[in-house]
């Protein structure tokens, strides 16, 4: 179940080949002989049979006084039976006497504490960049930039409305109520919200619309975008779906007003929000990595560029928001099995005897708990329509209307083919079926 998380799970985008050991990593074949099915690390490696998460960035973050947190590697093997097996997690990123590494060799209570410990910073990531950052907050700059650049009347305005649809309204009420001083982040998990404001301004430097931002690319970045080498991946496979079906949408929409290069380069509008797209934050600008640029200015040169910023944008809003929101009840809501909010010291020494009783007292009590699920139950409720079925219809053009009318058609086929899918899955994975998944950020 620990590695179906990393594939399943709410943070999704974590999971890499392994091409090489991580030197940091104080793992070596006699330590893991049991666990690699004769092989060694080197044969497994060059098998594509071993995999990594490394969370470097929670190194040093803040946190709540009286708390800890790590920053895990954890090393992943896919087994004869094609399943992604846990095989090492080492709390923190430096090895040492005070940094072991445990092993599903170890008694079952250490290495369930170790399990934990290492989705306490997983959840961190996932709630602080995953979710919030790299979904509503970038996304919000993106619609600052469309009102000050687009007018109502411009066809893209048009096309990014539906996906932008009560964005900037639900991040106003999440930050005065879930990530304020004192409010449910600040009491329900260990890094708070200074630790989390520490992780988004850490991630926003490494976060690019022509890697993180566009799924194949970020996908082929990790290494797992090839099913034969990760056969169960069930979001990549559904989710890629989707941004194919998006991008085509979009490059079918874009052409109608961009029959040639020169429309494209002449509206201003389109490349002065490109232009503040790409800007840095310090000069006013909403500085997103990335962007095509023309003399380090942001500037849309062709289709195909804009087409991948607009798809990457719907995609985003929609399915990438999806994947990281809705699952959120199912994981956090049993706290053993995704805890957020963990109490005690960071294991530093395998020299411990952990019962059951002491895997209970690390874990939060009856009031924090509900909390947790009563707010994960709400994230994880649908807010808008499904893709596709848009709020309010903003596309009247009798020549783009046909292409609205095959993104849906589209989308009516993809739901047939994940639902034929989900029979032969085990686990299933539901959560981006089409019903679930909505037109725009909007809790």
């Amino acid at each position: 179940m620990f590695g179906v998380q990393r594939l399943t799970g709410c943070n999704l985008s974590l999971i890499r080949l392994c091409r090489k050991i991580p030197e940091k990593l104080g793992v070596d074949d006699n330590m893991l002989e049991s666990q690699l099915e004769g092989l060694t690390l080197e044969q497994a490696i060059s098998a594509k049979r071993l995999f990594y998460t490394d969370i470097e960035i929670m190194d040093n973050v803040k946190h709540r006084k009286g708390f800890e947190v790590c920053a895990p590697i954890a090393l992943f093997f896919l087994d004869k039976d094609k399943q992604l097996i846990p095989i090492a997690i080492q709390l923190q990123q430096k090895k040492g006497p005070n940094n072991p590494v445990f092993l599903p060799t170890d008694p079952p209570g250490l290495w369930t504490l170790a399990k934990m410990w290492y989705n306490n910073a997983d959840a961190a990531i996932h709630q602080s960049l995953t979710h919030l950052a790299f979904t509503h907050l970038i996304m919000e700059g993106v619609v600052l930039a469309i009102h000050r650049n687009i007018s109502l009347s411009h066809p893209i305005f048009k096309l990014l409305a539906p996906h932008t649809l009560y964005l900037l309204a639900i991040n106003a009420r999440g930050l005065q109520f879930l990530i304020s001083e004192g409010g449910w982040v600040d009491n329900t998990m260990n890094i708070g919200t200074t630790g989390m404001f520490d992780l988004i301004a850490r991630g926003v430097k490494t976060w690019s619309f022509n890697v993180q931002g566009t799924f194949p690319a970020e996908l082929k970045e990790r290494g797992v975008d090839d099913p034969d080498v990760l056969p169960y991946y069930p979001f990549r496979d559904d989710a890629l779906l989707y941004y194919n079906i998006i991008k085509d949408y979009v490059f079918n929409y874009v052409k109608i007003y961009y029959d040639s290069p020169e429309k494209l380069a002449s509206d201003w509008e389109i490349q002065n929000w490109a232009e503040e797209l790409a800007r840095p934050r310090e000069e006013g600008g909403i500085g997103i990595l990335g962007m095509p640029l023309k003399d380090g200015k942001g500037c849309f040169h062709n289709l195909d560029e804009l087409t991948i910023v607009l798809a990457s944008i719907v995609y985003t809003c929609s399915v990438g928001h999806a994947a990281s929101n809705f699952p959120q009840y199912e994981e956090y809501g049993f706290p053993a099995h995704y805890p957020a909010y963990m109490k005690g010291p960071v294991p530093t020494s395998k020299d411990i005897l952990v019962t059951e009783e002491d895997i209970l007292k690390v874990l939060p009590d009856r009031q924090i708990t509900l909390d947790v699920m009563t707010v994960t139950k709400i994230l994880s409720s649908k807010g808008t329509n499904s893709l596709g079925d848009f709020e309010v219809q903003y596309i009247f053009d009798p020549r783009a209307i046909p292409v609205v009318n095959k993104f849906r058609n589209d989308l009516k086929e993809l739901d047939k083919i994940i639902t034929e899918r989900n029979k032969k899955r085990n686990p299933t994975y539901t959560y981006l079926e089409p019903v679930y998944v909505p037109n725009s950020i909007s809790i």
